[in-house]
């Protein structure tokens, strides 16, 4: 894996831009690719549909995921992500707006690496995104396939 790619998973356009603007306030210049709802997200991490081309085994360093998504919910693709042996290592860190005992419970029992609730201010969003960055594509040494 000698890049660093970051897969977001997200269906709303302003969260998109605002997640984009933090991570480049945040100095972290990986690169991004967004997908808007939970079926897209496993067509890409499984290299079919119109993502047929793409080589499966080229994943993304990191998958930040929303849960309220359409066609799939963020359960449902965390669920596929750790049922497939080539997913089942990915680092993917739920970033939402619910902070619901619920969905941290259930989506640590899927195998989530992280769940992060989204700042509401920018400037803790920015802060938020950094540490995320540093620790998932800096730091962490990921497991060896």
């Amino acid at each position: 894996m000698a890049h660093k790619d970051i897969l977001l998973v997200e269906d709303n356009p302003d969260d998109v831009e605002l997640t984009r603007l933090a991570f480049e306030e945040a100095n972290v210049a990986n690169r991004m690719t967004v997908v808007r709802d939970g079926a897209e997200a496993l067509d890409y991490l499984f290299a079919r549909g119109a993502y047929a081309g793409r080589d499966r085994h080229e994943l993304p360093s990191i998958v930040l995921l929303d849960l309220n998504l359409p066609k799939l919910d963020g359960r449902e693709v965390l669920q596929a992500i750790r049922a497939e042996p080539v997913t089942r290592d990915l680092p993917v860190v739920v970033l939402t707006t619910s902070a619901e005992p619920f969905d941290v419970e259930a989506s640590y029992a899927l195998g989530v690496n992280s769940y992060i609730q989204k700042p509401v201010d920018f400037e803790q969003f920015v802060a938020a995104v950094r540490q995320v960055g540093l620790y998932w594509l800096v730091l962490n040494h990921p497991r060896v396939a």
